[in-house]
C-alpha cells in the first residue's frame, strides 16, 4: 500500500508543478516500500540521496517560475524549502554515517511536510502564477 496517493486536493494548477509534486510523491512511496519490504538497509542511502537532489531540483524550479511571475511571497515560501531541504539534507547525512534509521516516524513526518506544504503554500501560488502568464 502506497505512503501518498496523488489526487486533484494537491493540485497546484500547474501542470508543470504537478507533474513534479508527482515524482516526489513516488520517491516517498518507494522508500515505504522499501522499509516494508525490510529491504531499507539496502536501498534507502540511494533513494535518500535521490530524494534530496530532486527536492532541491524541484524547489529551484518552482521559485524560478514564482519569480518570473512576480509572485509577492517568494521570499517566505523560500525559507520554507530551505527548512524542509536542511531537514531532508541532514537526515541524508545522519543516515550515511550511520547515526540514522530510515523508519516510519521519518516517513510520516515527510508526508505530512510535503501535503501540507502543498495544500497551504503552493496552491496560493497557482492562480497567481495562471494570472501572470505562467502555465
Amino acid at each position: 500500500m502506497a505512503l501518498l496517493s496523488w489526487s486533484s486536493r494537491y493540485s497546484v494548477g500547474v501542470q508543470r508543478m504537478d507533474d513534479q509534486h508527482t515524482v516526489l510523491f513516488g520517491m516517498l512511496n518507494d522508500l515505504h516500500t522499501a522499509m516494508m519490504k525490510g529491504e531499507a538497509h539496502k536501498s534507502t542511502g540511494t533513494l535518500l540521496q535521490k530524494l534530496a537532489k530532486y527536492t532541491h531540483e524541484h524547489f529551484d524550479s518552482e521559485e524560478a517560475m514564482m519569480a518570473s511571475s512576480g509572485y509577492t511571497a517568494l521570499a517566505q515560501h523560500r525559507i520554507k524549502h530551505r527548512e524542509l531541504t536542511r531537514q531532508v539534507d541532514e537526515f541524508a547525512v545522519r543516515y550515511k554515517r550511520g547515526e540514522s534509521t530510515l523508519n516510519l516516524q521519518l516517513l510520516n513526518f515527510l508526508r505530512e511536510w510535503l501535503t501540507t506544504h502543498i495544500q497551504e503554500e503552493d496552491q496560493k501560488y497557482g492562480p497567481w502564477v495562471n494570472g501572470h502568464g505562467v502555465r
